[in-house]
């Protein structure tokens, strides 16, 4: 399951007409498009200056929940009047009946590290099995009586079905810009 399986964003870039010593609002709309519960937490690179609220919730199946992302009012206009902030999407499937007071810090660093050490296992497990291909196509190479029988499984196994690659449909990391 990919990120885009999880929520999609909208919208993707977020514009607030700069005023001086104005604070501005924007909204964006999270939408789970899937059977799952979807857990979220939004973060910025500049949190003294936006204020995102819910900053953590939890998306029901088929349905959509509403952000506010407010930029505090600000003293002086940006240089060139550039704005290099960027806001962070994670999202996560969670077992139904979380609700957003359930959501830690710590339960996303968790699922975050757990996806982690899949993924890094996932990649071991993969170059272990290529390199047996390798070695079997070598041994294969040496003899001259044709193909071992345990090389044609393996290769079966391995190149019809595609490579031994993490999907990762737990966690979604969206990026979105200013």
């Amino acid at each position: 399951m990919s990120t885009a399986d999880l929520l999609q964003i909208e919208p993707l870039e977020l514009q607030f007409p700069f005023e001086l010593k104005k604070q501005i609002s924007c909204s964006m709309q999270l939408t789970n498009k899937s059977d799952n519960y979807v857990a979220f937490k939004v973060k910025t690179t500049n949190p003294k200056k936006y204020c995102v609220r819910p900053n953590t919730g939890v998306v029901m199946p088929r349905s959509t929940c509403d952000v506010i992302v407010t930029m505090q009012a600000q003293k002086e206009a940006p240089p060139d009047m550039q704005c290099r902030d960027k806001f962070l999407l994670q999202s996560v499937v969670v077992n139904p009946g979380i609700t957003a007071k359930d959501i830690t810090p710590e339960m996303v660093k968790a699922l975050i590290s757990k996806l982690t050490e899949d993924k890094r296992f996932a990649i071991q497990q993969n170059n272990k099995l290529q390199q047996e291909v390798e070695l079997l196509r070598r041994q294969c190479n040496k003899s001259q009586g044709g193909i071992p029988f345990m090389y044609v499984i393996i290769v079966g196994l391995i190149e019809t079905k595609p490579k031994l690659v993490l999907v990762v449909p737990v966690i979604a990391q969206n990026a979105f810009l200013v």
